[in-house]
């Protein structure tokens, strides 16, 4: 312990230029000691651009420091002189398997502080303190340790490579450009990273911008994560609860069906009892009866006979009985065909509808928005059968054809007060909502109908601007007059281009926010555009201005042709 503890105090009394026990000790303003002539030759060597700076912490000083001997640390030092042992590096100044060690350096090497592009050969501290001192050896290439300066030389000529040829994209010494690169494309090794330097800042600048780019999209792809966990978690919520009011109207309706019966079964029952009664009051008078006609059968004594038959009570009416039809297992087998019917009818529903739904859910595509399709065979693939809403249609609007077409009449019709209904405009919505990718087709005649697409909470009531399909920002809308087209959206009409047809076909991609307008004839001409974000489920509509104008929701099959 006592040889460690001399050990560490020669270190400390120690010129980390020199490595050497310090002479003439000098203290810079950062508090770093050093040989006043190591410290001298230090600065001097420097570029004289340079600032001055300490060689360790590297702290710089505006103004070369005045160098004045540090006595008490001159007197310390000559005391450990005293000792007769010289300063000795610490283990760690020695180089490992891993580190660089100094060319010079005998017996056991220290670690490479620089190498010397121009020696080709790395030094310790003490060794490079000549690169710092000898003026020749100032202008060297001092770099990192490095274990790779042999590739710098020149495997042919022994020399170092200085140059490079661009033409064979490879470093050469001189003699190699005057040899077998004669004629090629030649520069300094140090222009050649010069321009490759440039194209480097170049790269690391595109790079450095991706890398933003990217960070952004990762950004962006993580709210749409978080988006996408939050409108998924309100569909499974919401589809439990509308499936949960399904179930209860179910088991409302079964209750009804069974309480229904049961009161029946009652009244039928107490009817049939009641007759059962009657009927056996009936079978007693009638053997009573019967016994007295047997005993007065019976008297032998004819003028008793005769004077009895007159006292005999007549008989009552029998009970009628033509009501009794009898229907073996029959009496309430049509409520079991009934129900059954109602459920096949709800399967059929299920079975048509689910498509829909199973298809909406497919379609549900963050990353990849598939490309608006060109032909109609393409358009196609997303169509989707509509049907009209008879809570939603002004009272003048006759639905016909599966609820699928709509005509503007003079006459009311039958429909309930709804608080869905469209009270003061001849309009209509779908019962679908519309989401995902569809496309669907309007049949229209007449001499004005607006095909259009609605969110379902558009107001119903007086207003005009709210309530009209294209006058508000719940409703894009397209005029088809008899000669012209025109869209309306906010209030805001476009004149619309394109070949007049009665047929009127609709693409909706509303992930993508893309509704689309299309003339239906031999040809599908696209007539209006539009790029938005929807923000909830859309409806198709109609709406009619003159009496006889109808319009129908086409059926379509993906191998239709026009």
């Amino acid at each position: 312990m006592a040889q460690k503890g001399v050990q560490l105090d020669r270190e400390t009394f120690s010129c980390s230029i020199c490595l050497d026990l310090l002479k003439d000790p000098v203290t810079i303003p950062c508090g770093h000691s050093y040989c006043m002539k190591c410290m001298k030759c230090h600065w001097d060597g420097e570029d004289e651009r340079k600032i001055p700076s300490c060689p360790q912490c590297r702290q710089t000083f505006t103004l070369r420091p005045v160098l004045v001997k540090n006595t008490m640390l001159a007197a310390l030092v000559e005391e450990l002189k005293k000792t007769g042992l010289q300063a000795a590096p610490a283990d760690h100044c020695y180089a490992g398997p891993e580190d660089v060690a100094c060319d010079v350096c005998t017996g056991r090497k220290l670690k490479a502080l620089k190498s010397c592009l121009v020696c080709v050969a790395s030094y310790c501290e003490k060794h490079l303190r000549r690169h710092y001192e000898v003026a020749p050896l100032k202008k060297h290439k001092l770099v990192e340790p490095s274990k790779k300066l042999q590739e710098n030389i020149c495997s042919r000529h022994n020399e170092v490579m200085k140059m490079f040829c661009r033409t064979d994209q490879q470093c050469i010494c001189y003699l190699c450009s005057v040899d077998e690169h004669k004629g090629h494309d030649t520069v300094s090794a140090a222009a050649e990273r010069t321009e490759r330097q440039r194209e480097l800042e170049v790269s690391r600048q595109d790079i450095q911008q991706r890398i933003q780019d990217r960070q952004k999209d990762v950004k962006v792809l993580q709210q749409e994560v978080e988006a996408i966990n939050r409108s998924a978690d309100k569909a499974v919520e919401d589809s439990q609860k509308i499936f949960s009011q399904l179930i209860r109207l179910m088991e409302k309706r079964s209750s009804e069906v069974k309480r229904q019966v049961r009161s029946q079964q009652e009244a039928e029952v107490s009817r049939v009892k009641e007759l059962q009664e009657k009927l056996e009051q009936e079978i007693t008078e009638l053997k009573r009866k019967d016994a007295e006609l047997k005993q007065l059968s019976h008297t032998e004594d004819h003028n008793q006979f005769l004077h009895n038959c007159p006292s005999l009570s007549p008989l009552s009416g029998p009970t009628d009985s033509s009501s009794i039809h009898i229907r073996p297992l029959r009496y309430f087998e049509d409520v079991t065909a009934a129900v059954s019917a109602v459920r096949d009818k709800l399967q059929d529903v299920l079975r048509d509808k689910w498509t829909n739904v199973s298809l909406t859910v497919t379609e549900v595509d963050v990353l990849l928005s598939a490309p608006e399709p060109k032909t109609r065979a393409e358009f196609l693939k997303y169509s989707r059968e509509i049907t009209l809403d008879p809570n939603t249609a002004y009272t003048q609007l006759l639905l016909s054809e599966g609820n699928r077409k709509a005509t503007l009449m003079r006459e009311r019709q039958s429909y309930s007060d709804h608080p869905d209904r469209f009270t003061k405009l001849c309009q209509v919505l779908s019962r679908e909502s519309l989401t995902g990718r569809c496309y669907w087709e309007v049949e229209w005649r007449g001499e004005e109908v607006y095909v259009a697409v609605a969110y379902k909470n558009i107001s119903r009531g007086e207003s005009w601007k709210e309530s009209v399909f294209g006058s508000n920002d719940k409703s894009w809308a397209l005029d088809c007059y008899n000669n012209s087209y025109k869209f309306l959206y906010n209030d805001v009409q476009t004149p619309v281009s394109g070949p007049l047809s009665s047929r009127v076909g609709v693409y909706l991609d509303h992930s993508a926010g893309i509704l689309s307008f299309y003339s239906v004839s031999e040809t599908m001409t696209l007539l209006h555009r539009v790029q938005t974000t929807f923000t909830q489920p859309l409806y198709a509509g109609l709406w009619f201005v003159f009496d006889g104008d109808s319009a129908e929701f086409c059926k379509l099959q993906q191998s239709e042709v026009v």
